[in-house]
């Protein structure tokens, strides 16, 4: 049974930004008579945007960030010519080691959106919350990978669904793997992504880094078939029309290696966690659970749990990201056999 506050959000927790995402995509694509109108999924999108939003500091922050002058890093980029009257902003994200470079990634004003960003998810079936923000959950994804980089040495990773792509930045900035991708289905996600894989490229030393457009919902092409060692991703379980691309997706691209894992980090969201691992598990992959995987992460949460207003709206469901882990099966297997 579908968890009725996901399709039904309450009225206590309506926000003006939310409202503006579903009406404007109702609007759009109801005229163009789409058959992709479905109002789950827009339901489901402000939802997930009304509950968070880091205008005003909400969010986990370990990886601190500011908002910086544009004249101080055009030169490092692509494509100087954004100006003052432009909706991208540039933030530099300070990574919590001595040794670790401060990153600096261009990036949409928050909850900025045009019709044009709903032509894009109707023509491609895609949905476009990579550009409302950089995710708190992309924030943890990047702070585990920072706390745990001899996992990443000198192996492939992709992350999925990437956003802006903080955590894949992160782990070609302080990791030292051999090759970082780090794609979404989005063209204009990806966009951002690969501009601000040009304006970091100094840091990566003599990790390979690239973008690419990966849609779940598609066939892969046979280049990126069992090739990566680590997949990572945060907060991509929420929509439920993509998870049986998405955990076929990660069947697809790990590697058949006894080593090779998939991370997510994703809050729960009623049942829409539960529902994609049930797909993992059908497609034959074994999957594991751990709520307290980080301290740094875990004393955020209990003070966001009793009563810290710096995140007034926090809630554990909806908002703290537990880790899945994904493995192939019969490496698991060939394991209990050999004990």
């Amino acid at each position: 049974m579908e968890d009725e506050k996901e399709d039904n959000p309450p009225s206590s927790l309506s926000s003006k930004p939310s409202l503006r995402w579903g009406i404007l995509r109702k609007a759009f694509l109801s005229g163009n008579n789409s058959s992709h109108t479905d109002s789950t999924t827009t339901s489901e999108m402000g939802e997930k945007l009304k509950l968070i939003s880091r205008k005003t500091g909400q969010g986990f922050n370990l990886i601190k960030s500011q908002i910086i002058n544009n004249n101080k890093i055009t030169s490092t980029l692509e494509e100087p010519h954004l100006d003052d009257k432009s909706n991208d902003i540039y933030v530099s994200y300070t990574l919590p080691l001595d040794t670790a470079p401060t990153l600096i990634m261009s990036q949409r004003v928050e909850n900025n959106v045009s019709l044009n960003d709903f032509e894009i998810c109707n023509k491609y079936n895609i949905d476009n919350t990579g550009l409302v923000c950089n995710w708190p959950s992309e924030d943890v994804l990047a702070y585990f990978c920072l706390s745990h980089a001899d996992k990443f040495r000198s192996k492939r990773i992709i992350e999925l669904g990437a956003g802006y792509g903080l955590a894949g930045l992160v782990i070609a900035a302080a990791t030292d793997a051999s090759e970082v991708v780090i794609s979404d289905g989005n063209p204009q996600v990806v966009n951002y992504i690969q501009r601000n894989i040009n304006a970091n490229s100094a840091a990566f030393a003599d990790t390979k880094v690239k973008s690419m457009i990966l849609h779940w919902n598609q066939e892969q092409v046979p280049e990126v078939l069992d090739t990566f060692d680590i997949i990572v991703a945060s907060d991509c379980t929420f929509f439920k029309e993509f998870h049986e691309g998405l955990a076929k997706t990660v069947r697809a691209l790990l590697r058949s290696s006894k080593d090779s894992e998939a991370i997510f980090l994703s809050p729960k969201r009623g049942n829409s966690l539960d529902k994609f691992l049930e797909k993992v598990n059908e497609i034959g992959m074994h999957y594991s659970i751990t709520e307290n995987y980080d301290n740094e992460v875990w004393q955020h949460h209990q003070k966001f749990l009793h009563g810290d207003d710096s995140w007034p709206n926090y809630e554990k469901d909806h908002s703290y990201p537990v880790l899945a882990t994904i493995t192939h099966r019969f490496w698991r297997l060939e394991r209990k056999r050999r004990m």
